[in-house]
């Protein structure tokens, strides 16, 4: 596996915050250049009020922030923490004042979505109030490192909360896994007393700006360096890296100009502007088509040049498709799309061929750090995938930040 950097930059009033395997960057998260007050982030935990619960749909609407109302899912049955004062059973009803956290941001028309499982999160162990037990992530399979996992969270377990061992707390010595157990419980003690007893609104702990989160989300034997030509964003990540993981100091550059602009070095702007096109071409001369819906995104594969003069049209599809498959989990990461995504291959007679092409894309789909399932191949020849909702497509990222910007600047302009 190559070894990752993590690129933190500034970029027209945008931070961005980027993983590259050295040939190419895999993803790209942004987020507009302002303090951390101006905006919720995913993780960041609150006192909420419940203003309405629906029943048919199961769900309860809480209002979080001042003005701001999110949606809780009741399916889950996990008991919220209510603040002092509050009933003792595990019925969620309007008036209640429970603590909360934003598990997801505003989608389009939806409000962002919450939880009362909070999660602690760690670099390699999180922490969740509301369940009870101790879990090892899927991804790491070595039985020995699962059961000498299981056995250190084993001494911290308790039945007010959930630890979680994520795939990096594999190859960590025990005494740094310790250590970050003790710090989460810690946390854990804060919101669980202190937090009960604080008014509506407020925010018990705000969770690190999108670029910071990144290096605490990275995989520490992947990245191999997190680079920034930025002085402000090499403070930030420098005391970030201090107080939470100091074993990675080290990995912490200041990008050096005589290097070149980071920007060209890494192809940053061409790379961000080609994934907010619709069209990507392949190497082959194929291309893709790639179009977000209000329901779903489709993903159409065409031979474009690809079948100019070729005898074998069966064969070249069926490489055609393959190439495809590798790209399409390239930019499904790379532009963030999630939900329910439609590809539509190029039709193959073969089923051997069809067969070899599903497994390739689970193959690659696989790569991707955030759940991703190819669920099957329907009838009409399209293979439907889904990918787990987080944050924003990278579209509606600075989409978002143009917006605001180009509004500040009527401002000031009607200001001035």
């Amino acid at each position: 596996m190559p070894a990752m950097e993590l690129l933190l930059t500034k970029s027209d009033h945008k931070i961005l915050s980027m993983l590259s395997d050295g040939k190419r960057i895999l993803q790209v998260h942004a987020e507009p250049e302002q303090t951390k007050e101006d905006k919720i982030f995913v993780g960041d935990i609150y006192v909420g009020k419940v203003r309405n619960v629906v029943k048919n749909i199961n769900a309860a609407f809480v209002e979080f922030a001042k003005g701001q109302m999110g949606y809780l899912s009741l399916a889950d049955k996990v008991v919220p923490l209510h603040t002092a004062g509050g009933r003792g059973d595990d019925r969620v009803l309007i008036g209640d004042e429970i603590i909360v956290q934003v598990k997801r941001e505003a989608l389009k028309t939806k409000p962002p979505a919450l939880s009362g499982a909070i999660d602690i999160t760690g670099r390699y162990v999180v922490l969740t109030i509301g369940k009870k037990g101790c879990n090892i992530s899927k991804k790491i399979r070595d039985k020995a490192v699962r059961s000498r996992l299981l056995e250190i969270l084993g001494e911290y377990e308790d039945p007010g909360y959930l630890l979680i061992a994520r795939t990096n707390s594999a190859g960590v010595a025990e005494e740094t896994l310790r250590k970050e157990i003790e710090a989460l419980l810690k946390r854990y003690e804060k919101i669980s007393q202190q937090g009960i007893y604080r008014q509506p609104f407020q925010c018990l702990e705000q969770a690190p700006p999108t670029y910071l989160a990144d290096i605490r989300d990275g995989y520490a034997e992947q990245i191999e360096r997190i680079v920034t030509d930025d002085e402000q964003l090499y403070t930030q990540a420098e005391t970030y890296l201090r107080e939470y993981s100091p074993q990675e100091q080290d990995k912490l550059v200041h990008w050096d100009l005589k290097d070149g602009k980071l920007d060209a070095v890494y192809n940053v702007t061409r790379t961000i502007e080609h994934a907010l096109m619709p069209k990507v071409w392949l190497k082959s001369g194929a291309y893709l088509v790639i179009q977000p819906t209000e329901a779903l995104i489709s993903i159409d594969v065409n031979t474009g040049k690809a079948v100019s003069k070729k005898k074998d049209v069966q064969k070249t599809f069926a490489k055609i498709n393959l190439e495809a498959a590798g790209e399409i989990a390239v930019q499904m990461r790379l532009r963030n799309l999630s939900g329910i995504i439609l590809v539509d291959f190029i039709d193959l007679e073969d089923k051997e061929d069809q067969k070899k092409l599903m497994e390739c894309l689970r193959q690659e789909v696989r790569k991707d750090p955030v759940q991703t399932t190819v669920v099957d191949m329907t009838k009409l020849g399209l293979v439907e995938i889904t990918r787990k909702k987080g944050r924003k497509s990278l579209y509606e990222q600075i989409k978002e930040i143009e917006t605001k910007q180009s509004e500040r600047q009527g401002e000031r302009i009607d200001a001035g």
